[in-house]
């Protein structure tokens, strides 16, 4: 259950504060009023990154840097897009575009800025998969190899194979998504992999939780990481609602948004997760549909899905479509 403090209420208060301490010099309701305006202070703060908004960064050199992503004020989770190629005895790849050249060591010059998000607030991840790429997990112990991978090289841990090196430098990320899209292997090996990152949360030198988040597509449930999901072990799970019609947003005279709110409930209702967010291109070219109209989006898709206790927010696919479009500002203040 939520309280809510109009702003009417706070005038109300001080009015009465007023008439009360002119009449007897009471100080209940300067105590009420000062009691109201903390709590407002409060709320406040809590919105200060944008409303629970994720972008995914690092899959277009001309996005900007990672630090001036975090320091629009938008974004409350960055995913690192992505370690695109492991498993089944391959050499992990990190791939950040035109940003970095993860192989030279270069992308070790991430450390302050992904130092700066995290002093503002924001939560940095590590994406792993994407929509194209080499990646795919064929046994518990090829997953369990990974695990111990992004804990020595991303996360709290340090490497233990001789010269080894963390492609992010010193910097240690808040936690791990799966954006998993296809690849080989067995789908349920993505649920071993979760329990044996979440394992390590407490542990080493930062004692951090490891966060999991994961961005299955809209059909539910996700043929890729739905048994992983099945685990609950996830904090937080971004639906891709786009490139899929049977479950997105449809313009003009297709219906609208009744495909996209039965799949919501679906997602809310099946999965044990923290918070589930929607998923959306920032901008019509960033996906090859389902892009919501900013008037949309604030009268027809959100109210609906604020009414469930697991709303998150909303997830953006890509920094780079979002900075051409400015969709993020436009809409944070309704997210």
């Amino acid at each position: 259950m939520h309280c809510y403090i109009s702003l009417s209420s706070i005038c109300r208060s001080t009015k009465q504060y007023t008439m009360a301490t002119r009449a007897n010099g009471s100080s209940c309701s300067l105590a009420n009023l000062m009691a109201a305006i903390f709590f407002l202070l409060v709320v406040s703060s809590r919105g200060a990154h944008g409303g629970r908004i994720a972008i995914y960064w690092g899959q277009n050199g001309n996005e900007g840097t990672l630090a001036d992503t975090c320091a629009t004020g938008n974004y409350a989770f960055v995913n690192l897009a992505f370690l695109c190629s492991f498993g089944s005895g391959q050499a992990p790849q990190l791939n950040l575009a035109g940003h970095c050249d993860a192989y030279s060591g270069a992308c070790a010059n991430l450390t302050a800025d992904i130092a700066r998000c995290q002093s503002m607030g924001v939560k940095v991840l590590l994406s792993i998969g994407g929509g194209a790429g080499g990646y795919s997990l064929a046994s518990k112990q090829d997953a369990s190899h990974l695990a111990r991978y992004l804990w020595e090289s991303f996360l709290g841990g340090r490497p233990s194979a001789p010269g080894g090196r963390r492609p992010l430098g010193d910097a240690v990320l808040d936690g791990v998504d799966f954006d998993i899209e296809g690849g080989g292997g067995d789908p349920r090996y993505y649920g071993d992999l979760a329990a044996y990152l979440k394992a390590y949360s407490g542990m080493g030198a930062a004692g951090k939780e490891v966060l999991l988040s994961a961005a299955p597509q809209c059909p539910f449930p996700d043929q890729w990481v739905g048994k992983a999901l099945d685990t609950g072990l996830f904090d937080y799970v971004w639906v891709q609602f786009y490139n899929n019609p049977p479950c997105q947003y449809a313009a003009g005279s297709g219906g609208g948004a009744a495909n996209l709110l039965d799949a919501w409930r679906q997602w809310t209702s099946g999965v044990e997760a923290r918070y589930i967010f929607l998923g959306l291109p920032a901008s019509p070219g960033a996906a090859g549909s389902g892009f919501i109209p900013v008037g949309s989006l604030e009268s027809q898709v959100l109210p609906a899905l604020k009414a469930s206790s697991k709303y998150g927010g909303v997830m953006l696919w890509s920094r780079y479509y979002d900075d051409q479009d400015g969709y993020s500002s436009a809409i944070k203040n309704a997210v």
